[in-house]
């Protein structure tokens, strides 16, 4: 009896199997092929930059790439307090010192401060400035998902 069980069990995990394996994914768009590219971005010009965000009314960013759900930008100017609830950011600050909010408390930032910030995670607010800021962002970050902070 134990014997029949135990094939009455494989059997039904291996039909479970078959079933689930035929079942179509979810179709996706085939992501853009990565591009050779090279950008000096000390040569960039505001004519370079789209208009602001409106949300950010002091801070122009340009999207350099989109590498396997990674955004890369550069960034000039301040930006308010503010969240992203689905996005992790990493800034490194290129020029321009003074403050930035993380979290609960401000940090002293200038050229070469390399900043992690998780979702949900208050940032901005800056003091100083302008900054020049390269931004990796994953993954990439909605156009609505910016969240202002008193």
């Amino acid at each position: 009896m134990k014997s029949i069980r135990t094939f009455v069990m494989l059997a039904l995990a291996f039909g479970a199997g078959a079933l689930v394996s035929r079942v179509p994914e979810t179709a996706r768009a085939a992501a853009a092929p990565v591009v050779a590219t090279s950008i000096d971005l000390s040569t960039l010009t505001p004519a370079d930059f789209p208009p602001p965000n409106p949300l950010l009314p002091n801070l122009r960013t340009k999207s350099l790439a989109l590498v396997d759900s990674t955004a890369f930008s550069y960034s000039v100017g301040t930006a308010p307090k503010h969240t992203h609830a689905g996005t992790t950011e990493v800034q490194l600050i290129v020029s321009g010192s003074g403050t930035e909010w993380l979290g609960d408390k401000q940090i002293p930032v200038g050229p070469g401060t390399f900043i992690v910030i998780p979702p949900n995670t208050a940032h901005g607010g800056f003091t100083g400035g302008p900054f020049h800021i390269y931004a990796v962002k994953t993954p990439p970050q909605d156009s609505s998902d910016y969240h202002m902070v008193p």
